[in-house]
């Protein structure tokens, strides 16, 4: 397969990553492209026979934290798409599971950065500890404490919003 065919087929991981950093879907569509953009440029640096998508997922925290700080340099702020998304949808079972897909959104919204990722990686993506400690720059045990604390966390705050 050709670089770009396999990139496009990582397309829908990278927005539920992007989405798990960013925390706004509008942002997070913004850090996808980003990524994708540096990658395109990059694509010479990537190791045929590598994982692509640790590559990526390395690319776009990397784009993420550059993201963050011009943004703490520049004292923006962003308008959740959530104060209008999904107006007049009436479908009782697909409101329930926005609802509690949005609950859990939120738990993982009040993780620190660092366990989050971590969540994010492991538990979302499904990423091998080891792979995951590699794009986060980490050692595995690291790793696991930061998940180990994380999905503590994010239990007890769904046990407390239920």
């Amino acid at each position: 397969m050709s670089f770009e065919r396999d990139l496009t087929a990582l397309l829908p991981r990278l927005r539920r990553f992007a989405r798990a950093l960013a925390r706004d879907a509008a942002d997070a569509d913004d850090l996808a492209q980003a990524a994708v953009e540096r990658a395109l440029v990059a694509r010479d640096s990537f190791v045929p026979g590598t994982r692509l998508d640790s590559w990526m997922y390395r690319i776009m925290r990397n784009a993420w934290i550059d993201t963050a700080r011009a943004r703490r340099r520049a004292a923006q702020t962003f308008v959740p798409e959530e104060d209008g998304a999904h107006v007049g949808d009436a479908g009782d079972r697909a409101m329930e599971a926005r609802a509690e897909l949005a609950r859990v959104g939120r738990a993982m919204d009040t993780l620190p950065d660092d366990q989050r990722e971590a969540v994010a990686l492991v538990l979302v993506e499904g990423l091998a500890y080891k792979e995951a400690a590699a794009v986060l720059d980490i050692p595995m045990g690291t790793l696991t404490s930061r998940l180990g604390r994380g999905r503590a966390a994010l239990m007890a705050k769904l046990e407390e919003a239920a």
